[in-house]
């Protein structure tokens, strides 16, 4: 509930500025001045309600008010970025003395409406296509009998807000119908309570492989609920959980360990913990690490003994401008890269964190073939 008192009061004050930058300081006057006063308090209600919507109530009976307030709130940043670049222009007038400064006001803040809106309706059109990536990868102690299995890695739902049940079900069609031998999940498939969004990832039940699901716990996992609640929960939906621990997968004779660990930014007693997750390995044998944020290929890479490591996280930063910020954060954003004998792969998601928009870097479902040589 602070959590959405906190949201309330900034967005309220962010609703003001907008009000007084576009609509008072142009001039918009009448029937149009009093529409952008109720346009703007509705959609600050949407605000709140998404700011509390899986933490402190169930989002389903509302869940379209909850989409309209993420997705204003991306309009909003644009909106808020854009008065900052109007400051700067009106400021260069009036010092070169310009008369004409209401003028340019208008014309820009008409364009910044513009821009922003179909900047952030393009997102959303983006957000809704996901696509399905298409790689392979060779090692050369990769047994014979693995040459060829299909892994599909599936990051970053993100459900319980914005998006609910639907979406998980369109998520599981696409990966069931790309027929993979085993599913990773490295993380993030929800925001939010078991109790209030658990329903909106119970179609994960459906995922079919032939050897099966397995997932590792994301930094969206512990934000709300206990970490191990959730991975309890998982393993009721048939996802294998790994929790500083691995795995042994064996086809005809041969066998591959994979591990995975929780996530870099959580602590005890849900702190990652590499070493223990490796205990008992083979030294000689190929090793899949699972790990949702792909710094924590560093410790993976200097440790060796580690082939492939999959990861999610960084949404490939989901929005501009903030894939700067994610690149400056992160050795890796998504795709490949190698930390010396360890190859990693970062995907950008399946989901979206808070809005569901992404501008320039649309949702994956990755399939991944192993192939040796």
């Amino acid at each position: 509930m602070l959590q959405m008192i906190v949201v309330g009061v900034l967005v309220a004050l962010a609703h003001w500025l907008l009000y007084r930058r576009l609509v008072l300081a142009p001039g918009v006057g009448g029937v149009a001045r009093i529409a952008a006063a109720v346009l703007l308090g509705v959609l600050w209600i949407a605000a709140v309600a998404a700011a509390g919507a899986g933490s402190v109530f169930a989002p389903g009976p509302v869940r379209a008010l909850i989409w309209l307030g993420w997705v204003w709130f991306a309009v909003l940043f644009y909106l808020l970025l854009g008065l900052l670049v109007i400051g700067v222009v009106l400021l260069i007038l009036r010092v070169a003395g310009s008369t004409r400064r209401t003028r340019w006001l208008r014309v820009l803040s008409a364009v910044l409406v513009v821009a922003a809106v179909g900047a952030v309706g393009v997102g959303v059109f983006q957000a809704e296509r996901i696509r399905v990536v298409e790689t392979e990868a060779r090692f050369a102690n990769l047994p014979e009998s693995f040459d060829g299995l299909r892994v599909a890695v599936v990051s970053d739902l993100h459900v319980g807000a914005a998006r609910g049940p639907g979406f998980s079900e369109r998520v599981v069609e696409l990966v069931n119908a790309q027929q993979p031998d085993l599913i990773v999940i490295p993380g993030d498939l929800i925001d939010g309570s078991v109790e209030l969004v658990g329903s909106d990832i119970a179609p994960l039940a459906g995922l079919r492989a032939k050897y099966g699901v397995l997932g590792v716990a994301g930094n969206h996992e512990g934000y709300v609920d206990d970490v191990a609640t959730w991975l309890d929960f998982w393993e009721t939906l048939g996802i294998e959980t790994l929790r500083n621990e691995h795995t042994e997968l064996t086809v005809d004779g041969a066998t591959i360990d994979i591990a995975g660990v929780y996530d870099y930014d959580e602590s005890a007693p849900y702190a990652p913990d590499l070493t223990a997750a490796l205990d008992g390995t083979d030294p000689g044998r190929f090793t899949l690490l699972l790990a949702h944020q792909p710094r924590q290929v560093i410790e993976a890479a200097d440790r060796g003994g580690i082939e492939l490591q999959l990861s999610g996280h960084t949404h490939g930063g989901q929005m501009w401008p903030f894939v700067y910020p994610v690149r400056w954060a992160n050795p890796t954003v998504s795709g490949w890269d190698r930390f010396g004998d360890l190859r990693i792969y970062t995907t950008v998601g399946v989901g979206a964190w808070g809005p569901p928009v992404r501008l320039g870097v649309p949702p994956e479902i990755v399939m991944l073939t192993l192939r040796r040589g």
